[in-house]
């Protein structure tokens, strides 16, 4: 098909394909993607969450998740959103759908300063009486890591100290696995909590996992 072609009968998207095909180049590739404007971290639970204490420890590991996305890409959030709510599809239990954002008094990436706001959210939105089935926290108002706005009662220690903290736990939970390092509020540790995924079906990390390389024996 020539260029001329696919432009009369199809999309400029098809176009620029049929002429990179014949030797155009029309695609940009970009060297280091965008910065994303927001990070999400929202998670469906295996199980009915009732309790207030277990919607929180699924919050706080929401909210650390999204602050090392945060991390990653050298950025900081200035407003937190959480939100929870029954399932739709159980539409013999009374339904319930709540969320809300609180801003911050100074950008940051540091998962407790995240967490603390998140949780803070949840407890607000809570009813008792409810079964929960999906939760999740939504970082907004992102800006670079170097363009800091401070506190008056800034002490220049504590930022310094913070960032190591972070960088600690990122690096011990990226060697170690997700999860060694963690906030109190997530829970204890190799405890699954009620609200986790159910993954009975899930695919074995055949490329990144050892133990997930099927055996054959003669």
């Amino acid at each position: 098909m020539s260029p001329a072609a696919a432009k009369a009968g199809w999309s400029v998207v098809l176009e620029k394909t049929v002429r990179e095909l014949n030797g155009t180049p029309c695609i940009e590739f970009e060297d280091e993607p965008p910065a994303k404007q927001q990070i999400a971290c929202t998670r469906s639970f295996g199980h009915p969450v009732t309790e207030l204490i277990e919607l929180q420890e699924a919050i706080t590991e929401f909210a650390c998740r999204a602050a090392e996305k945060l991390r990653k890409q050298g950025s900081h959030t200035g407003q937190i959103m959480a939100f929870i709510r029954t399932s739709p599809f159980r539409q013999q239990d009374p339904q319930y759908s709540r969320s809300a954002s609180i801003p911050l008094p100074s950008p940051t990436s540091d998962s407790a300063h995240i967490t603390q706001p998140a949780n803070a959210i949840a407890k607000r939105l809570y009813k008792p009486g409810y079964k929960y089935a999906k939760a999740g926290v939504m970082l907004m108002d992102l800006q670079p890591a170097t363009r800091e706005q401070l506190p008056l009662d800034f002490d220049e220690t504590m930022p310094e100290n913070r960032v190591r903290l972070m960088l600690a736990m990122d690096q011990l939970n990226q060697r170690y696995g997700r999860g060694t390092l963690k906030l109190a509020s997530a829970g204890g540790i190799g405890v699954l909590p009620v609200w986790g995924m159910k993954q009975e079906r899930k695919t074995s990390a055949y490329t990144t996992d050892w133990l997930g390389l099927p055996n054959a024996w003669s």
